[in-house]
């Protein structure tokens, strides 16, 4: 096997690292799976300029030619650039690991930010982040073609991009909450309230003290006069 292999500062695109992931052909795209589930991998493709790009092949190119040399496989075939152009004029190509090999479970690749501090076992890297990855190169050749795969060893996050929200819709005619707003504001004038005049006391002459119950009750029946 080839020694490790660093690609720096690189644009990490669809990772799944956070556990093992299989393509589902009925949903059309990949679903979380176990690590021996059939093609079950660790996986991020990545975006890279022309200086790193030309780097990655010489790598690759130069493990396949070792390891052909030293199988003495004569019969293996000249290797292609497997990686692709993007719109923008960079390259794109995936690392991977698979979840098992022959049955035995691999350690999922090592996560670190930039100060080499470990990242926590779920933590999940976000698409358009820039990363270095540690990969080992496997070369191979047969009926599925020839090739120098590229296993995924670690991640380490050097700028971590805002996870973005998935929309699954393209845009249409309509409402616009940008622009359309059904609602109107109504600022209310202040009412004046009316202010009450003061209210005049009058004074009543005390009544002289009562002598007998008879005055008394006569003191109540003014009291519900004056209600």
């Amino acid at each position: 096997m080839s020694e490790q292999y660093v690609v720096r500062k690189i644009t990490a695109m669809y990772p799944k690292l956070d556990k093992t992931y299989r393509y589902d052909s009925t949903e059309q795209r990949s679903v979380p799976c176990g690590p021996t589930d059939d093609g079950a991998e660790y996986s991020v493709n990545f975006i890279m300029d022309d200086v790193t790009a030309k780097a990655l092949w010489s790598y690759m190119k130069t493990t396949y030619a070792e390891e052909k040399k030293r199988k003495k496989k004569k019969n293996w075939p000249e290797i292609k650039n497997p990686f692709k152009k993007t719109d923008d004029g960079m390259w794109s190509h995936k690392a991977n690991l698979k979840g098992a090999y022959n049955g035995d479970k691999t350690r999922k690749p090592s996560q670190f930010d930039a100060k080499n501090n470990a990242l926590p076992d779920d933590f999940q890297l976000t698409s358009g982040s820039i990363v270095n990855i540690a990969i080992k190169g496997i070369p191979y050749s047969g009926s599925m073609g020839a090739g120098c795969s590229l296993r995924l060893q670690a991640v380490q996050v050097l700028k971590l991009a805002e996870r973005k929200q998935l929309n699954p819709f393209a845009a249409e005619d309509g409402y616009n909450s940008k622009e359309d707003n059904p609602f109107t504001v109504v600022v209310e004038e202040p009412v004046e309230k009316p202010i009450k005049e003061p209210t005049k006391v009058v004074k009543k002459t005390t009544s002289a003290p009562p002598t007998d119950d008879s005055d008394l009750s006569s003191i109540i029946d003014d009291w519900d006069d004056e209600d």
